[in-house]
């Protein structure tokens, strides 16, 4: 919908990379162009200079996409960070969408700054939201796009009532869920830092990886000591196995839109509980003493 009510056929949109996969095929769908600004595990994904931005906005550029906490780096943008993203779309009177189905899970002290809350960009914000990921709910598939800009939404409004709805059963159980009291996410966030630390920790003890720390979500990237995780995947769901047991990873390669870039990084959702992911960590720091021996 968000595509479909902002770009034309050929337009353009930038993220930074790496985003989740899905946003390419959304925007193939649309006849839309992505056009990715890297980032770097080195500086924890943080967001890339306002000056790299620019030198990729062109005439058909419309609208800068950005997932807050971020899918798969779960870096949380700073109110600094989000102030400059602002000013930016302003300037070039771009859209600026935001993907915050994780807003709830932000870390270390830190809050989430939705763009719905920036003044001044009444007419340029565009937030995405969904119950899947705060309530646990990845299957009801139901979520929805919210902009202050009634020309966006009314256009919306024409591809939503071309689509079907999600399931019945699925919509109640969305609107129950809404009443979830706060003490449900505090729990939720403590039980996630608890976890986060524990794999962070194991992983920088694991030598060769670097992992960039995440403010937000439940992912983390991490870089290993191999040419291409694709392959070490694959190898340790074949041929590898620690007290006969192995572990899945993703490939991070695939959240990236940049050819050959990612290659050597992993995606870890911090899911398991605390004893799965030391278990987790353990056979991963076995499977690459093997690997690469």
């Amino acid at each position: 919908f968000t595509m479909g009510s902002i770009c034309d056929y050929g337009d353009e949109v930038i993220i930074p990379e790496p985003f989740y996969a899905n946003y390419n095929g959304f925007a193939t769908a649309s006849g839309v162009t992505v056009k990715p600004i890297s980032t770097k595990i080195e500086n924890n994904f943080a967001l890339p200079s306002i000056s790299d931005f620019e030198k990729l906005i062109t005439d058909n550029t419309k609208a800068i996409l950005i997932c807050n906490p971020g899918n798969p780096t779960g870096y949380l943008y700073t109110q600094d960070e989000m102030n400059q993203l602002a000013a930016l779309v302003k300037k070039h009177d771009l859209f600026l969408v935001a993907d915050e189905v994780y807003r709830e899970f932000a870390y270390d002290g830190r809050e989430h700054l939705s763009v719905m809350n920036i003044p001044g960009l009444e007419k340029h914000a565009i937030m995405i939201d969904s119950v899947s990921k705060r309530y646990s709910m990845c299957g009801a598939r139901i979520g929805c796009m919210v902009s202050k800009n009634k020309e966006v939404m009314a256009t919306a409004m024409k591809f939503a009532q071309a689509r079907l709805s999600p399931p019945t059963f699925a919509q109640i159980a969305a609107e129950a869920a809404l009443d979830t009291p706060q003490a449900y996410f505090n729990e939720v966030i403590g039980e996630y830092i608890e976890r986060r630390d524990i794999l962070i920790a194991g992983l920088e003890n694991i030598p060769g990886v670097e992992v960039a720390n995440p403010g937000g979500a439940f992912y983390c990237v991490a870089q290993l000591p191999v040419d291409d995780t694709d392959a070490f995947a694959q190898w340790m769901l074949e041929s590898f196995q620690l007290d006969n047991e192995t572990i899945m990873v993703a490939p991070a390669a695939g959240f990236y839109s940049t050819p050959g870039v990612g290659k050597n990084q992993i995606r870890i959702a911090y899911v398991l509980e605390k004893e799965s992911l030391i278990k987790a960590v353990q056979i991963l720091a076995e499977a690459l003493k093997a690997y690469n021996a």
